[in-house]
């Protein structure tokens, strides 16, 4: 039994789920695209288990704060931060602690006591986060590499000339209002660009902590969602809906959390010594998406007819997994995929 964080009520639910859920997270511990479909099979029990959590707070919000209030005393000082396996979690996805809202301005590990607690979040924060992993794995993409298919020069090159052709169609135009209007438009586009085709624009924004993929990783990524339809891109952009479904459904928990304990406390402080819904409310935003790169890589798409054509080459690279299956048989220490492991 836990303490549930939705509004401090006891819920063995909750525990099971977090549990299962890191369960799952912690498997993944390599991005072999020979092992595609066992990770997408994680990935989507994850997603089950946060729609079953995201579901339970209709539950919970039948109650009514008098009736909460006849039992909340008992819950002090207990509070939903000192989640352990919630943390873990977060840190096994790949919050990076600069995101992180401080917690009556201290570090977060502050509130956890006893050393084995400590020793689990100090190595789930060395290890590699499952970020850290698919940073790694996009940065492998085939196509990137500049000596052969460079999708990269063609992408700019295609984005280039559509925003050329924008601004042809805007100068047709007889209305004056209009034309200003419409090449307006195609500048701020250009500026949009610019944010992904400038290196040291995109060096700032990760110093920031507003994006998260090195720049490589952000090209593979682009390059998966414009050829998701290509036979051996399509696991992989499934696997990268599956990563923003987590993080719209962990979103939604903590909005549906924050709505709750404001109905049920108002602004009084938190059990645990926080301010509460204050607190909470500064939870719900971009800096806590793992994964917001993939959210923002709608800004970079373009219609189907500006998307670079495949080479006969890279069609076929593209058709097959060969040598990917290949490459996996022959890395010393991978498992026939004859074994199957545990689940």
């Amino acid at each position: 039994m836990s303490v549930s964080r939705c509004t401090g009520t006891i819920s063995s639910t909750d525990n099971t789920s977090n549990k299962l859920g890191f369960s799952l997270i912690k498997k993944i511990k390599n991005m072999d695209e020979a092992m595609m479909l066992r990770i997408l099979s994680r990935l989507n029990r994850v997603v089950c288990i946060w729609r079953l959590l995201v579901d339970q707070v209709m539950v919970l919000e039948t109650m009514t704060p008098l009736d909460f209030l006849d039992f909340r005393s008992h819950l002090s000082p207990a509070s939903g931060f000192q989640s352990l396996q919630f943390r873990l979690i977060e840190n096994k996805l790949g919050l990076r602690e600069v995101n992180r809202v401080t917690y009556n301005k201290e570090h977060y590990q502050t509130v956890f006591r006893d050393e084995g607690s400590c020793n689990l979040l100090k190595q789930s924060e060395s290890e590699d986060s499952l970020l850290d992993l698919i940073e790694k794995w996009l940065e492998r993409t085939p196509g990137l590499e500049p000596t052969q298919f460079n999708f990269w020069n063609k992408y700019r090159a295609s984005v280039n000339q559509m925003l050329l052709d924008e601004e042809q169609e805007a100068e047709d135009f007889s209305d004056e209002d209009t034309k200003k209007i419409v090449l307006g438009d195609v500048s701020r586009q250009r500026e949009v660009f610019d944010n992904i085709f400038n290196l040291q624009k995109h060096d700032n924004l990760v110093v920031r902590g507003d994006r998260k993929l090195s720049h490589k990783a952000l090209q593979g990524a682009l390059m998966i969602f414009l050829y998701r339809d290509e036979p051996r891109f399509n696991q992989p952009h499934q696997l990268l809906t599956l990563l923003m479904d987590i993080d719209s459904l962990m979103t939604k928990w903590r909005y549906n959390h924050v709505v709750m304990v404001q109905r049920m406390l108002g602004n009084k402080p938190g059990t645990g010594g926080s301010s509460g819904y204050q607190y909470l409310r500064s939870t719900v935003s971009d800096r806590y998406k793992v994964f917001l790169d993939l959210f923002n890589l709608s800004s970079y798409l373009i219609p189907r007819k500006y998307i670079p054509s495949l080479t006969p080459v890279m069609k076929r690279r593209l058709s097959i997994m060969e040598d990917v299956v290949i490459q996996y048989a022959e890395t010393p220490g991978n498992p026939s995929f004859l074994e199957h492991e545990e689940e």
